[in-house]
């Protein structure tokens, strides 16, 4: 979550001069005296035993296993959110953040009718703070809303998170509905009464007009890697390394394969990262939002076809080996928005991606913080205010890093014209609240 080169990236280059040769297998089982950096852990247990029986396994199929396994998955049975996990997310860190979601969300139903229903639906709420945020907006503005039915519905694959998003949001004013063979696996009501729901699937959320949440979801969706080299693209595989048998390696696969196949005709970098994941949820968002409306406001690490190798971990707040005990560190990748754009194949508009900074700021940061800072006479609140601004939108933290991004119905904009190209026009962001200076319609 922060653009910085890993060690493995000067393995790659070796691998693409042909220092590392083609053998994909390691010799031996981890005889269990592995140093002190490099604790042997269940999962990496698994992956050695797992590539021994099949062969090396793609950097896509590795990220999937380290972060969801059902049984032994980073994301599974723990909160890694907040200080005392391994990363620390924008709704945690001021929630003047999340109230301008929630503002954007009032703006663009405003925008396109105000609707009598719609949908909330979040991919990934972490510990529901984000969601809890924007529905203390929709509270806050009833008279704005009080026509208007709305129901929450939260894509999550993590029981642990699932309970802590409960608690956040339902204050278990309400006993919980659970049902584990369901494809709603759970279901309450807020403690503003409004009904909310949970899926492991975003197919399993109903189609109707909705608003689309997805923020720190898209950069943790398994990526495949490519190296370009004399014989053309090859796909980065994860192996044993045959000189340590605990350890893993990166390896280049000695053939082209399937997953090349995504990698742009015209592609000029040396070193690609393409999520297939991602692309299946963009066309299902597209295809929702141009048969039932509303839009979807993705938030993320991410670049415009620019970067190469951003693939990387982190552990306690730090840095962390990508292969170094597997399981008990986040692993993600910098979005690539333009490959986003591509794949809402021109059946939505798409705006961004902009810095948050910019965004932020269109939103109407720097009021709802004068607001705040009048409101409160305590030292240690107004610190913290001014602490969570800087972080949020100062270039060197999060204010370049991270990069919003919309789809939104063709006729949501200027004219009801179709923007099918590839790139936005500037008339088409000039209307979008966020993307320029938020202007109540």
């Amino acid at each position: 979550m922060s653009v910085l080169v890993r060690s493995g990236l000067g393995l790659l280059c070796a691998v693409a001069r042909g220092a590392i040769p083609s053998i994909w297998r390691g010799k031996y089982f981890s005889s269990g005296n592995e140093p002190a950096e490099n604790p042997v852990t269940p999962m990496l247990r698994h992956l050695i035993y797992k590539i021994k029986s099949t062969g090396p396994i793609t950097v896509a199929e590795y990220m999937k296993e380290v972060l969801t396994n059902p049984a032994k998955g980073y994301y599974v049975y723990r909160d890694m959110l907040g200080e005392k996990g391994d990363f620390i997310t924008s709704p945690e860190i001021s929630q003047i953040f999340g109230e301008l979601l929630g503002i954007w969300f009032i703006s663009e139903w405003m925008a396109t009718g105000k609707s009598t229903a719609f949908q909330l639906v979040e991919l990934g709420p972490g510990r529901g703070t984000l969601v809890g945020d924007i529905l203390r907006v929709f509270t806050q503005l009833g008279s704005v809303l009080k026509n208007c039915d709305i129901s929450v519905h939260l894509v999550e694959v993590s029981q642990k998170l699932s309970e802590i998003q409960a608690l956040t949001l339902t204050e278990e004013k309400v006993p919980l509905e659970r049902n584990a063979g369901s494809p709603v696996y759970m279901k309450g009501v807020t403690k503003s009464g409004i009904p909310v729901s949970w899926y492991r699937d975003l197919q399993d959320v109903p189609k109707g007009y909705s608003f689309y949440l997805a923020h720190e979801f898209f950069d943790v969706l398994p990526v495949h890697k490519f190296q370009k080299t004399p014989q053309g693209w090859r796909e980065v595989f994860v192996d044993i390394d045959p000189q340590v048998s605990d350890k893993l390696r990166f390896v280049l696969a000695p053939s082209a394969t399937p997953a090349e196949a995504f990698i742009q005709h015209d592609e000029t970098r040396d070193h690609v990262e393409v999520c297939p994941d991602a692309g299946v949820i963009i066309e299902e968002l597209s295809e929702r939002i141009a048969l039932t409306g509303g839009a979807a406001l993705v938030a993320d690490y991410g670049h415009d076809g620019t970067r190469t190798d951003t693939f990387r971990g982190f552990c306690g707040h730090k840095l962390h080996d990508v292969l170094i005990a597997p399981g008990t560190a986040d692993l993600t990748a910098d979005v690539d928005f333009s490959y986003l754009r591509r794949m809402a194949q021109g059946k939505v508009a798409s705006v961004g991606p902009i810095k948050q900074h910019t965004f932020l700021k269109n939103m109407g940061i720097d009021v709802r913080l004068k607001v705040l800072l009048d409101k409160s006479n305590e030292p240690s609140v107004r610190q913290q205010l001014l602490q969570g601004y800087d972080m949020l939108m100062n270039p060197k933290k999060m204010g370049e890093r991270f990069n919003f991004f919309a789809l939104l119905p063709h006729q949501r904009l200027q004219g009801g014209r179709h923007q099918r190209n590839a790139r936005q026009s500037k008339p088409f962001a000039s209307l979008v609240a966020g993307f320029s200076e938020l202007a109540w319609q």
